[in-house]
């Protein structure tokens, strides 16, 4: 008795790490999704000639903001 509940026990393991592993993979997803956009966004924050004095911080401060959704204004306004 004492071994089919140890097996039984170890079967639900099982299960529930397949469940969470799959759970995981859209979020996975997303991060790669974001960082490729956070990645991108710097780099052409880093292409504008306006922008080239500001520091690391603050181009990637703004280029959280562009992946989140945050910024609303079509031209990016510096003064």
């Amino acid at each position: 008795m004492g071994d089919s509940l140890q097996r039984a026990l170890v079967g639900v393991i099982a299960l529930a790490s397949t469940c969470i592993a799959i759970e995981l993979v859209p979020v996975s997803r997303q991060a790669a999704y974001w960082n490729r956009c956070l990645d991108s966004t710097v780099g052409w924050i880093n292409e504008k000639s306006d922008l080239k004095r500001w520091d690391k911080k603050a181009k990637e401060s703004l280029a959280v903001g562009v992946c989140n959704g945050a910024v609303y204004e079509p031209k990016l306004k510096t003064q």
